[in-house]
């Protein structure tokens, strides 16, 4: 199987996903899930699912949204299985994904680096 077609693959899940989690799961404990990105095995079997959570800074929080996810995963798939034309669709695996929390925190130590530098020049 081509790397070109898992990405493909992986693309259409990510932008269907974003559209099913926004309309279809209505649970309170989620709030607003962007996903992030996709990746799927090269044998289309599996799909790591990257998500953040608006607002959802706590361990405990994100966990139990990550759960909420997981229980959802099913369901998720067959609304994906009557949009995307595939002989079968690749099983769910959501996970947090820690490079936005960990670009917002290097942001903000950049930001602070060159105000303490600014001011020492004063």
């Amino acid at each position: 199987m081509s790397q070109a077609r898992a990405q493909r693959v992986a693309d259409q899940i990510q932008r269907e996903l974003a559209v099913l989690l926004q309309r279809e799961v209505k649970d309170p404990r989620l709030g607003i899930v962007t996903v992030s990105g996709v990746e799927v095995t090269s044998d289309l079997q599996n799909a790591k699912v990257f998500v953040t959570f608006l607002g959802k800074d706590e361990e405990q929080e994100i966990k139990q949204a990550l759960e909420v996810l997981s229980g959802a995963a099913g369901f998720l798939r067959s609304q994906l299985a009557k949009s995307i034309r595939m002989r079968s669709v690749p099983s769910l695996r959501f996970l947090f994904d820690k490079s936005i929390v960990e670009g917002q925190r290097m942001s903000s130590l950049i930001e602070k680096a060159i105000s303490e530098d600014e001011s020492k020049k004063s």
